[in-house]
């Protein structure tokens, strides 16, 4: 039975990959900041994402590690916040690379999660991995020293690919589309700032299948977009869910009403104003094949089916 360690399991993202791999027969470990348990078919280790412990075994002998492992972005930059994000993404990273180093049979890949944020405002052009323009600020610097924490871990026997996933939509709790659906369900779900921004996106079907590719594929490593191949403008991504919530209303946000919003709510505004155009050449010219490669069929299937 291949085995599968996904560090920082324990959210949304990370629960549906274990789901999905355990359909797939693995036997999936996650490692979370909670007590050891187990939840469908999930053996729970703890880990503090800082040092190494019991969980290295856990290392030893498993065919991929999958680093989910990162305090949410969705909040307030604050000083603390900031530091919190840093050293939550960076402390894992490295502890991963010296477990790995360590055990005597190291995992065939390691999987570690990045951001598709790390390229520039883009209403230009595409980004993608070969001729795409890294960008600037705090989130991109933070994507910059996570990747090459990765990167320049010693890991000869181990191959390293550097996830660059956009906003993943997908059903349940928890996920990035509740609050959208709650938005657009309100009347509120009109364009953002000017509309003109480029929204990246995957569905979590697409996502999970694609760790799986990136699994199985010993040609892919280093930076991979993961992104469906059309992103769309915010302008389009917004009259489209009101159309599959079948709400005609849609009140746009200008700037200043997203900037007091965000300060209520405790989040940033780059979240939603940033043009995020990032497509997947990689992935494509490998030959992954996208279940919703548009926007409409992904969100009508998330919405209605």
């Amino acid at each position: 039975m291949r085995k599968i360690v996904i560090p920082g399991g324990a959210g949304y993202l990370g629960r549906s990959l274990s789901d999905y791999f355990v359909g797939l027969g693995y036997r999936v470990v996650v490692l979370s900041r909670g007590a050891e348990s187990r939840w469908n078919d999930v053996k729970i280790v703890p880990w503090d994402g800082q040092t190494l412990g019991t969980w290295v075994h856990e290392i030893d002998g498993a065919d991929a590690v999958v680093n989910m492992a990162g305090r949410s972005v969705n909040c307030r930059y604050t000083v603390k916040n900031r530091q919190a994000i840093y050293e939550s993404r960076l402390y894992s990273t490295r502890v991963l690379g010296e477990a790995i180093r360590s055990v005597q049979q190291p995992p065939k890949v390691w999987i570690n999660s990045s951001s598709a944020t790390i390229y520039r405002h883009a209403l230009d052009r595409p980004m993608d991995e070969l001729m795409g323009d890294i960008g600037t600020g705090f989130s991109v610097d933070v994507c910059r020293q996570w990747e090459h924490t990765l990167l320049t871990s010693y890991t000869p026997y181990t191959r390293k690919v550097a996830m660059r996933t956009a906003i993943v939509l997908g059903r349940g709790s928890g996920g990035a589309m509740t609050p959208l659906l709650n938005i657009a369900r309100l009347g509120l779900g009109g364009k953002m700032g000017s509309g003109t921004q480029f929204v990246s996106w995957l569905h979590l079907e697409d996502f999970v299948r694609s760790v799986q590719w990136l699994i199985d594929h010993e040609e892919l490593d280093g930076a991979i977009n993961a992104a469906a191949p059309n992103p769309c403008t915010n302008a389009d991504f917004m009259r489209v869910l009101r159309f599959v919530c079948s709400q005609p209303i849609g009140m746009p946000s200008q700037r200043w009403m997203l900037e007091i919003g965000a300060f209520v709510l405790r989040t940033e505004t780059e979240l939603l104003l940033k043009s995020r155009r990032v497509v997947p050449t990689r992935l494509v010219a490998s030959g992954f094949t996208f279940n919703y490669p548009y926007v409409y069929d992904a969100l009508r299937n998330i919405v209605r089916e």
